[in-house]
């Protein structure tokens, strides 16, 4: 109980208290992110904020180890792997580095955590197991790439990534301790309670932007999460399917779209359904509480029941991705529909590959 306190405790307040002296730090440097054409916000703003993240988070994770709460093969996988993506992405916000060093120095990462947890087991269908071997290693390498990147690409909006880590994190670490998981648990509520004292300041209006150093690490940390909850029972992937799916799906479909119509899909723009939510209802406010409504009432209960009945886990995975896809499509994820900017500030656009 004591370690608990002290990680959630002491991740909320050295979160909250390391952004602010980022955002100071960010004015007086000049580390800002200047609106352009495909930004939705329209003042300069410090960014760079998700580096209190990876500091606080790191240290979470160095806590639960030396209490043999975590698993050293789990930390080494965070906090080797997740440095590099944070590494890069910090240089990234400093000055842009091109797309294939981003990617080149992703999939290291990934390699390594991936040597780190052991690789992943079998994939559990609900009555049978696959054992696809190599076949899903090279699928988890691929899967943790695309997590830090579509996580980068949905950090577009005021408040809209913190929030989504606070709940996948949060719901996602109570389902592990109630399954015995205690350790990876703590893990993943220390993750939201990093992104809650950061979510303080970047709560719309921001006050500064999270940056690649925080969205890419964010995308890394679930993408270990999701391993190592599977690592402990395959069918464990499921529930982190359904909190994350949110994410997952806008990114998805929006990327799919993007290059079945010859879209450079490549290049940064403003096409992902919450970007059109956004400019339609004229408010980042409103599409960052919808997405804490969605993730509360509709996918909290169905990652439970996942939890609940591991048979049924693929099933209702489906269930909660369906809706999901329609309302991406019904916001016209991937199309080029400029209109006008939902408010004076938000985060910097989003949708550059890397």
């Amino acid at each position: 109980m004591v370690v608990a306190i002290a990680v959630i405790g002491v991740s909320f307040v050295v979160s909250a208290f390391l952004t602010c002296l980022l955002r100071k730090h960010g004015e007086k440097y000049g580390i800002m992110d200047f609106p352009n054409s495909r930004s939705s916000h329209a003042v300069p703003t410090p960014r760079g904020g998700g580096l209190s993240i990876v500091v606080t988070f790191g240290v979470a994770v160095l806590l639960l180890v030396v209490n043999k709460r975590l698993a050293a093969g789990t930390a080494a996988a965070l906090l080797g792997g997740g440095g590099l993506v944070a590494i890069v992405g910090l240089l990234d916000d400093r000055r842009p580095l091109r797309a294939s060093i981003r990617i080149l120095v992703h999939f290291v990462a990934a390699g390594w955590s991936l040597w780190c947890l052991g690789g992943v087991p079998d994939l559990d269908l609900g009555w049978i197991s696959w054992k696809w071997g190599w076949t899903g290693q090279m699928v988890a390498l691929i899967g943790l790439v695309w997590l830090v990147n579509l996580y980068n690409f949905m950090d577009g909006i005021d408040g809209l990534a913190a929030t989504e880590a606070i709940c996948a994190g949060g719901f996602g670490g109570m389902l592990l301790a109630a399954g015995g998981l205690a350790g990876l648990g703590l893990m993943a509520v220390g993750l939201a309670a990093a992104c809650a004292g950061f979510l303080i300041w970047n709560w719309p209006p921001a006050r500064i932007f999270m940056g690649d150093v925080g969205s890419g690490f964010l995308g890394f940390a679930f993408g270990v999460l999701i391993i190592a909850s599977a690592k402990q029972g395959s069918w464990r992937v499921w529930p982190w399917v359904i909190l994350l799916s949110v994410f997952v799906v806008d990114a998805t479909v929006t990327l799919l779209r993007r290059v079945w119509t010859g879209a450079p899909w490549y290049q940064a723009h403003r096409s992902h359904a919450y970007q059109h939510a956004a400019r339609r209802w004229g408010s980042h406010l409103k599409v960052t509480l919808a997405v804490a409504g969605v993730n509360s009432v509709w996918l909290l209960p169905l990652a439970w029941a996942a939890s609940a009945w591991p048979r049924l886990a693929p099933l209702l995975s489906v269930v909660a991705v369906a809706p999901l896809i329609w309302l991406a499509f019904r916001f016209h994820a991937g199309e080029a529909r400029e209109e006008q900017p939902a408010s004076p500030r938000g985060t910097s656009g989003s949708g550059g590959f890397g």
